[in-house]
């Protein structure tokens, strides 16, 4: 997916960002057994020479643990929040469908082992509570393998990560429409400074991951055109998100197909 931008982004050091596409969750299938944000998902992505994308949410007792739900109703056979069990109690929970269990942010590093670049997210409530980011960055801080970088939804998280971890590149993670449960707490004007990137001067981040359906759209197409930031798109599933991620930013992020 490499244009004439890339001229400008390989002045950034992230040109190996947007070299390869990038598993979601890694290289998933569930009908297969292997279950997103698992260790096996992370092999199987590694075995394809893809990135690996991931997602991180604290527990009780303060660890960054690889799992993107807030809950663990969908993922595994338990209920109830992700943040209510202290590590050692999620680390033995088993992923539906599977017999890997859910993996600690420091032994998923362990096992990619800077084979593959590696975005992490660092997922969010909104709330100012910059716990797990202080951990994840704290993690990162001693991984021996490169590339890797963060990024978040949460212009709060991305801004503080200039101080907390410096090294790493950080980037949004954005749309148009900020429609999901996720954000109904937040006000209008939050959602529409996100959707705009009104946070810019502040979150200053070294990418974006933009909404596949949402990339014909000023915030992104300035960025990358104007500013030479790559861009990466989410989450691209289907031969037109394909289509469209091709013409219009640096590289996918994919899943549910082998490119």
């Amino acid at each position: 997916m490499r244009d004439r931008s890339l001229s400008e982004h390989s002045r950034s050091g992230l040109d190996w960002l947007v070299a390869r596409p990038i598993a979601h969750r890694g290289l998933h299938d569930a009908a297969a057994g292997v279950i997103e944000n698992s260790i096996p998902a992370a092999e199987a992505a590694i075995a394809g020479r893809f990135g690996i994308e991931c997602d991180v949410q604290l527990s009780a007792d303060g660890e960054a643990m690889v799992f993107h739900d807030f809950v663990l109703d969908r993922l595994t056979g338990q209920s109830g929040a992700v943040a209510s069990l202290k590590a050692h109690a999620l680390a033995a929970i088993t992923l539906k469908g599977s017999e890997a269990r859910i993996p600690t942010l420091s032994g998923f590093l362990d096992r990619i082992a800077g084979r593959v670049p590696l975005v992490i997210e660092i997922k969010s409530r909104f709330d100012g509570d910059l716990a797990l980011t202080r951990r994840a960055a704290e993690i990162v801080s001693g991984y021996a393998g490169q590339p890797i970088v963060f990024k978040s939804f949460d212009p709060e998280i991305v801004t503080a990560l200039r101080d907390l971890a410096p090294a790493i590149p950080r980037g949004i993670v954005a749309m148009n429409n900020y429609s999901y449960d996720d954000y109904a707490h937040l006000d209008a004007t939050r959602r529409h400074a996100m959707a705009n990137l009104l946070h810019f001067g502040e979150s200053r981040p070294d990418f974006l991951s933009w909404k596949v359906g949402d990339l014909e759209s000023a915030a992104p197409y300035l960025c990358r055109s104007a500013l030479g930031m790559p861009l990466m798109s989410w989450t691209v599933r289907t031969p037109a998100d394909r289509e469209m991620a091709t013409r219009h930013a640096d590289q996918m992020v994919f899943e549910g197909f082998t490119p």
